[in-house]
């Protein structure tokens, strides 16, 4: 070993405190690292060894002691050269503490619209993380858990008294599809549900330590709906977290209901404002449980792949499944874990395709009928 290789592996390099390092995620066959600056919002992605390296630049461990549990973890040492990469990386992105700061780059401020008549955006706030600011603020009563948990029990006794006069409020429902005064007005009120679903989950990334970037109005006509951007959201700190993020919105769509609810059951069999609330319940109730299958782009999607720890998994999945197909010794060279998830969420979405195609079928054949 030179003088100076040895002098180098004497360094005690620091990771800026501020950077944020993600958990693993599955990504194909390699399981891979995220890591953000949030001075530019940069993020790039690293190996597990990489990753390895990294999170241990603490400016207590030495270079040489860094590398000696390195060679204790995986078996071979680090040469200089290595080394000279990492570091490089890190000083290039000035993410170690003594590099020349950097100044974040004016944002060129986003158009409020993008797109065109048929498809696009529209902003509708200035400041997204401050309007979900002063909600969350307003609304931080409730989101305690003693008081969340009684409402979750709440929405749970409804869904069970619906699903057990089940054979009226379908019939109730059935009606109100040849009622299109009462079905406009159902509607409107299900569209306005869907705002409070975005809203949710901004308040509760706030409630969790995220940012929101975006609130606005995305249109692919005829339907135009509101969306919600968490902007660290891959970065919250904890897992349950991001499920508290993703599940917000759900929670939402059903608390929303609660008050027509309780409106149903005060009135008598045979009103018919009780039956246009029958349609409500029913439809509102099966808009709040749809977002929870685990399909893209829906928010049940993307809470499965924070359980898996899984980046992209529907596409992955396809991937890992015609390679399965065309060479069966290129597929088994995925780890254990990655051909387990992606082999049983490829086969498991086909068959819920297929599930939810048949079940649409046959509500629409119910509903529309004469």
């Amino acid at each position: 070993m030179s003088p100076e290789h040895a002098e180098a592996l004497a360094h005690r390099p620091r990771l800026r405190p501020d950077v944020v390092l993600g958990g693993p995620l599955l990504r194909g066959p390699a399981t891979v690292h995220l890591i953000r600056d949030p001075v530019d919002g940069s993020v790039f992605e690293v190996g597990t060894k990489e990753y390895f390296l990294i999170s241990r630049l603490d400016g207590r461990r030495s270079l040489e002691e860094i590398g000696g549990e390195y060679a204790a973890a995986f078996g071979r040492r680090l040469g200089e050269g290595n080394w000279r990469q990492l570091l490089g990386l890190l000083g290039t992105r000035r993410l170690l503490v003594g590099a020349p700061a950097r100044e974040p780059a004016p944002a060129a401020p986003a158009p409020p619209r993008s797109g065109n008549l048929y498809r696009g955006t529209l902003r509708l706030v200035a400041d997204a993380d401050a309007t979900t600011g002063r909600l969350h603020r307003a609304l931080r009563p409730v989101l305690r858990r003693s008081v969340l948990l009684p409402l979750l029990g709440l929405c749970l006794a409804m869904e069970a008294v619906l699903a057990a006069g089940a054979g009226t409020v379908l019939r109730d429902t059935r009606w109100l599809f040849h009622q299109p005064v009462a079905l406009l007005a159902v509607c409107t009120l299900l569209w306005l549900s869907t705002a409070g679903h975005e809203l949710a989950h901004g308040v509760a990334a706030r409630h969790v330590g995220g940012t929101v970037s975006e609130i606005g109005l995305r249109w692919r006509l005829p339907m135009v709906i509101m969306y919600c951007r968490v902007g660290n959201y891959r970065f919250l700190g904890r897992r349950r977290h991001q499920l508290t993020v993703a599940a917000a919105g759900a929670l939402a769509n059903l608390l929303f209901l609660l008050p027509f609810a309780l409106w149903w059951v005060l009135l008598e069999p045979g009103d018919p404002t009780r039956r246009v609330l029958s349609g409500l319940l029913v439809l509102g109730s099966v808009q709040a449980l749809v977002n929870l299958v685990p399909l893209p782009p829906l928010d049940g999607y993307t809470m499965l792949s924070h359980l898996l720890g899984a980046s992209d998994l529907a596409p992955d999945s396809g991937r890992y499944l015609r390679l399965r197909m065309r060479d069966r010794q290129a597929a088994a060279g995925y780890p254990r874990r990655a051909r387990v998830v992606y082999l049983a969420y490829g086969i498991g979405s086909s068959v819920l395709v297929c599930l939810i195609a048949a079940a649409l079928v046959t509500a629409a054949v119910v509903l529309l009928a004469p």
